[in-house]
């Protein structure tokens, strides 16, 4: 009777790790959603704009998920690349315009604070005894630095 228990454990425990490892992509509905209540706390959208922020964002997201899919298989192309990168300029240059005064100065943050790994400035980790802070600078400071000497590559 004590090994079909033990068994039992040792079954449902693998169950259990096999279910903890599969990695579990979101879906397009879901990433439009949760990028759509983000902008609605930073934004105060109205309705109509939250409805057309999350069809701009669910198209996006379909499509990269086509584009990492493919890549996956190992079926990817070069042009792929460009196509990720155009598909994220094109939809927050959408978003942008649907977008009103005060709100597209606050989405230029946004867009800033993504580019420049700050979007989870909420979840800041507390800094611990004889731990240097981190230095973040934004985007702009990669544009401005200096071109690298031909004859030191």
């Amino acid at each position: 009777m004590k090994k079909i228990i033990f068994l039992f454990f040792l079954v449902i425990g693998m169950v259990g790790l096999a279910n903890a490892q599969q990695n579990k992509m979101p879906t397009p509905d879901d990433i439009a959603k949760k990028n759509v209540e983000d902008l609605d706390k930073r934004l105060k959208l109205n309705d109509t704009q939250k409805s057309v922020i999350y069809r701009f964002t669910y198209n996006q997201a379909k499509e990269q998920a086509d584009l990492i899919k493919r890549q996956q298989a190992g079926n990817s192309r070069d042009e792929d690349v460009d196509k990720f990168y155009k598909l994220q300029n094109e939809t927050s240059k959408n978003i942008r315009n649907v977008l009103k005064g005060e709100q597209q100065t606050e989405y230029d943050k946004v867009i800033e604070e993504r580019l420049s790994g700050k979007a989870n400035k909420d979840k800041k980790k507390k800094k611990k005894k004889g731990e240097e802070e981190e230095v973040e600078s934004d985007i702009k400071g990669l544009l401005s630095a200096p071109p690298l000497d031909p004859q030191k590559q």
